[in-house]
């Protein structure tokens, strides 16, 4: 298939409601159909305003997260039309991609 991948990024900490950001863009894209997605922990970064995030061993709140997610277009359609109707402010990137399984199930 023909699509792209999706990042964002965002901080342990970071809250959409009274939900952890990263669990809530996780559920949506459940919620949305889309066929999986991935959260990955990193251990250091820094933002736009060049500020560094880092897990501590004491302190994960400040941890930098990255979700990911291979979409088609209809489906980035769908998922960044969710993200204006909620408002968020959030930093992507948008990759087109190829993407499919091989082999057998």
């Amino acid at each position: 298939m023909i699509g792209y991948q999706l990042s964002f990024f965002t901080v342990q900490d970071r809250l959409h409601g009274r939900r952890a950001l990263a669990q809530w863009l996780l559920d949506e894209a459940r919620h949305l159909g889309i066929r999986g997605a991935t959260l990955i922990s990193a251990s250091d970064g820094f933002g736009h305003a060049k500020r560094l995030h880092s897990s501590r061993f004491f302190e994960l709140a400040d941890q930098p997260l990255e979700i990911t997610m291979a979409v088609t277009a209809e489906e980035a359609e769908c998922f960044f039309a969710r993200l204006r109707e909620e408002n968020l402010h959030i930093f992507y990137i948008k990759t087109p991609i190829e993407f499919g399984v091989t082999g057998q199930e």
